[in-house]
């Protein structure tokens, strides 16, 4: 049996500052675990700035010359390049890395982990001391997934993922203000992250293409998916950019082996830890990305048979990519290290 850790832990939050790091400071305040050293890591030229961790305000450090000697965790809600240089020399240092960039959530050694999806994850990533969570889209589609293929063998997984200017960082969500605020005057600035205008309009890209056309989140999400739920589960995927600040929502189209109804599918869901269903066929009936601001549950919506495959079916899901998909996600990580006992010894 593991062991159950003794003492509080010691912890530092690289890229504290992003929107992503600040809900990892505000899950791991409200949830737990106990802390006895928190750091608060950024880039240098923001050295300084204060955060909140509950009652406490913390200082940001610049994340460059960092010391992670003495820590037991260090949370990295930074990008995938600041990820692929801290992991290495945080680990090397002995502590644990829990990464919320793509960087590592593919390799092996690293385990991905989603919170009630997969407990069997982290037996094969002791050696590298780096786990990684799944994006958003991928988290919440496992989440839904997950009690389904217990009904029925799941075959394929064809996924729309709409997702919030939030998931491009402060300088998303800032632009999509700025080009809203300005739309009223007719005087709508230039785009300066997105490829569009990404106000009152959909972007079909996230991220750069690679050479069989599909964008990045695109590709990492039937890996993650085969990684976390099934290795010979077919997906896809498209994702568009949409002029939404925080809420990622998603429309799987699902084919089984075998007949799943939709009663039984809604009762699975019902049940399931992580999801709530919200579906009543009636106007309104039905969660959209601003009902779900702040919720730590992906709501399963428009339920429904899916006539294009012989046993299928279809949903609309939506769940909040900062608070679900990074905070929580990331305090019921380090509650799974802890049960693990790899802070111990």
């Amino acid at each position: 049996m593991a062991k159950t850790v003794k003492r509080a832990l010691r912890v530092a939050v690289a890229g504290a500052n992003t929107a992503a790091g600040r809900e990892v400071l505000r899950a791991l305040a409200e949830r737990g675990p106990p802390v006895s050293d928190i750091r608060a890591l950024g880039p240098a030229r923001l050295a300084g700035q204060e955060l909140s961790f509950g009652e406490r305000t913390l200082r940001l450090s610049g994340v460059e010359g960092a010391d992670f000697s003495g820590l037991d965790l260090v949370i990295q809600a930074g990008g995938a390049a600041e990820a692929r240089a801290l992991a290495p020399r945080a680990a090397a240092a002995g502590a644990w890395v829990l990464d919320l960039s793509p960087a590592f959530r593919l390799e092996p050694g690293v385990a991905l982990l989603a919170p009630g999806v997969n407990p069997q994850a982290l037996k094969r990533a002791r050696k590298r001391r780096i786990a990684a969570l799944p994006q958003p889209s991928a988290l919440f589609a496992a989440l839904v997934l997950r009690p389904l293929m217990a009904l029925a063998p799941l075959e394929r997984v064809v996924a729309l993922s709409l997702q919030p200017a939030s998931g491009a960082g402060k300088e998303g969500m800032d632009e999509l203000f700025s080009q809203t605020r300005a739309s009223f005057v007719n005087d709508i600035p230039a785009p300066q992250h997105f490829p569009k205008p990404i106000a009152f309009n959909l972007i079909p890209q996230t991220g750069g293409f690679d050479a069989e056309g599909e964008t990045a989140e695109e590709a990492l999400f039937p890996r993650e998916l085969r990684k976390m739920l099934d290795p010979d589960l077919r997906a896809g995927c498209t994702a568009l950019r949409a002029p939404v600040f925080v809420g990622e929502a998603l429309v799987l189209h699902l084919a089984f082996a075998a007949p799943v109804t939709v009663a039984a599918a809604r009762a699975a869901l019902a049940a399931a830890p992580g999801v709530a269903l919200f579906d009543r066929r009636e106007e309104g009936g039905y969660a959209t990305p601003l009902d779900v601001a702040g919720e730590e549950v992906v709501t399963v919506s428009r339920l429904r048979r899916d006539p294009g495959a012989e046993h299928g079916l279809a949903l609309w899901a939506v769940g909040d990519n900062l608070r679900l998909g990074a905070g929580v996600a990331a305090a019921e990580a380090v509650a799974r290290l802890m049960g693990e006992g790899v802070f111990e010894g």
